[in-house]
C-alpha cells in the first residue's frame, strides 16, 4: 500500500471517528444551573467579603428561593442576590402605594385629607387591607404606574383587577424606593419622605420582624413586611427595612419564596438580616440588639379564587 494512501486513509478515519462522537457529546446531560451567588462590594477594607461569606453562611441549607439587597450609603456598601426575580408583592407593595399618594399629593400641590391620614396610618402600622384597597381604588392605574416611572421603578407591575398583592415586584426596584425614601430627591418631597418613615417607624410589634431583626439600639428601624401564600411556590415571605445611626444609613429588601410555612420564611429573613447588622453595626455584648416577636403576624392579603 501507498505510504502517502495510507496515511491519507487514517487522517480520513479519525475524522469519522471524531465526527461521530459529536452527537454523543451534544446528548450529554446539560449541567445543572448554578445557584446564584451574594454579591458584594465595598468601599470599606474587607466589608465585602465578610458579609458575603456571613449572609451566604446565613442561608446555607435553607429551602427558600432567597432575593436579597443591601445598600450602605456611609461606606458604600452594595450586597444583591438574584435582584432581578420578580415576587409577588403581598403587603410589601404598601410602601409603593403610599409613596404614590404622596407623589401625587406633591404634584397637586395639597396635603392629605384626614381620610387619606387615617387610611394610610392603617394600612402602614397595622397593614390593613381595606385601606389599601381603598386607596388603590382611589389612584388609579395612570397615578401608580406614574410614580413607578418617576422612581425609576422599571420592572414592577401593577396587580391586575384590584389585587395589589399580586403585584410584581423585585429586590433592584424595592431598593431604588427605598433609596427615594431615606435620601432627598425630587420624587418626594422631604415631609413625605419623613411622613412614610414614620409610619413604618410605628409599625406594630407583632408585624416588626424580618429585617429589624438583631439591629443594634444604636440605630432606628423603619420596617413593612409582606406574606402570602398561594397553590405555586408556597408562601411568599418579604421583609423591607431602613436602619439610621450609629455612623450609618443602611436599607434591606428581602424577598423569598418556596417557603412549607410563613414562620419558615421568617426564620431565613432573620437569619440574614441577624449577620447583616453585626457585620455593618458592630456591638459590644452590653449593646442590645432588637428581637422581634416570637409569633410574627400580617394582614391577609386577597388573591384570586385559583390561588
Amino acid at each position: 500500500m501507498n505510504p502517502r494512501t495510507s496515511r491519507r486513509g487514517g487522517a480520513l478515519a479519525a475524522a469519522l471517528g471524531a465526527a461521530l462522537l459529536i452527537p454523543t457529546v451534544a446528548a450529554a446531560a446539560p449541567a445543572a444551573a448554578a445557584t446564584p451567588a451574594v454579591s458584594c462590594t465595598s468601599a470599606k477594607a474587607g466589608l465585602a467579603a465578610k458579609l458575603q461569606k456571613d449572609i451566604t453562611a446565613a442561608l446555607a441549607n435553607r429551602k427558600s428561593t432567597v432575593a436579597l439587597g443591601l445598600y450602605d450609603r456611609s461606606t458604600a456598601t452594595t450586597c444583591t442576590l438574584r435582584a432581578t426575580s420578580s415576587y409577588d408583592s403581598a403587603s410589601t407593595v404598601k410602601v409603593t402605594v403610599l409613596a404614590t399618594l404622596l407623589w401625587d399629593a406633591k404634584k397637586h400641590n395639597r396635603y392629605l385629607t384626614d381620610r387619606e391620614v387615617s387610611l394610610t396610618k392603617a394600612m402602614i402600622t397595622k397593614s390593613d387591607n381595606n385601606a389599601t384597597t381603598a386607596l388603590w381604588k382611589q389612584l388609579g392605574m395612570t397615578k401608580i404606574k406614574g410614580f413607578l416611572a418617576a422612581a425609576g421603578m422599571t420592572k414592577t407591575v401593577p396587580g391586575a383587577n384590584g389585587y395589589w398583592g399580586l403585584t410584581q415586584e423585585n429586590v433592584t426596584d424595592e431598593q431604588k424606593l427605598l433609596k427615594l425614601v431615606t435620601a432627598r430627591n425630587s420624587v418626594l418631597s422631604d415631609n413625605s419622605r419623613a411622613y412614610i418613615l414614620k409610619l413604618m417607624g410605628q409599625v406594630i410589634s407583632s408585624q416588626r420582624w424580618g429585617t429589624p431583626a438583631g439591629a443594634p439600639s444604636t440605630v432606628s428601624v423603619h420596617v413593612k413586611n409582606g406574606w402570602l401564600q398561594r397553590s405555586t411556590h408556597g408562601w411568599r415571605v418579604h421583609s423591607l427595612g431602613t436602619f439610621d445611626g450609629a455612623g450609618h444609613d443602611y436599607m434591606i429588601s428581602v424577598l423569598t419564596q418556596d417557603n412549607s410555612t410563613m414562620d419558615y420564611g421568617v426564620t431565613t429573613i432573620q437569619n440574614v438580616a441577624r449577620a447583616i447588622h453585626k457585620d455593618l453595626v458592630p456591638t459590644t455584648s452590653a449593646t442590645a440588639v432588637y428581637t422581634p416577636t416570637s409569633k410574627p403576624s400580617e394582614a391577609f392579603v386577597a388573591v384570586p379564587p385559583q390561588g
